[in-house]
């Protein structure tokens, strides 16, 4: 299975565990924008876009914060397009951003709410600042994911000190036995 890291708003550095699954994991990839400072929705979306298509296996989108706003946003595009890649056998997301009350990120806003089309695992932490735990819920509900709640780990970044995070790990493995 390939792994596809989609970060969030400014990119993952060197301490988040997104860069250190990147760079461990046997075959994981990474999106790249273009600004990782200034986001833009359709931008955004279409570099993703692009990053699926040029992949070649089946895949795993590991989202984090803005990046799950933004996979969600791109999945619900190819739903309606009739054209989600057949590679894309699951999205594991992590920290949902809540494009709905982020004014930095009002471009992205409203998230959408439908089923979507690939099995999802939503995961969030009872404190973080971006999302509440109940919106977290409500989101994977919506969406049709399993749901991880993982205690008070902040927005499960780099500031939450978790390293490598060998719970996510457990939890990318507990939601790939229902690929």
């Amino acid at each position: 299975m390939h792994y596809l890291i989609v970060p969030g708003y400014s990119n993952s550095g060197p301490t988040h565990w997104q860069t250190y699954w990147a760079n461990n994991m046997p075959d994981a990839s990474r999106v790249e924008q273009h600004d990782w400072e200034h986001p833009h929705k359709a931008d955004w979306v279409d570099t993703l876009d692009r990053t699926v298509a040029a992949l070649e296996s089946d895949t795993v989108l590991v989202s984090h914060s803005l990046g799950v706003a933004t996979t969600v946003l791109w999945l619900m595009q190819k739903a309606r397009e009739g054209a989600v890649p057949a590679k894309v056998k699951g999205v594991f997301l992590v920290a949902p951003a809540d494009i709905d009350v982020i004014d930095i990120v009002e471009d992205f806003a409203p998230m959408p709410l439908e089923k979507l089309p690939v099995p999802s695992c939503v995961v969030a932490s009872e404190n973080d600042e971006y999302v509440t735990i109940e919106r977290a819920r409500m989101f994977a509900e919506a969406w049709g994911s399993m749901f991880f709640d993982v205690g008070r780990k902040g927005h499960i970044n780099a500031l939450s000190n978790l390293g490598e995070w060998e719970e996510g790990r457990t939890l990318l493995k507990e939601f790939e036995k229902n690929l």
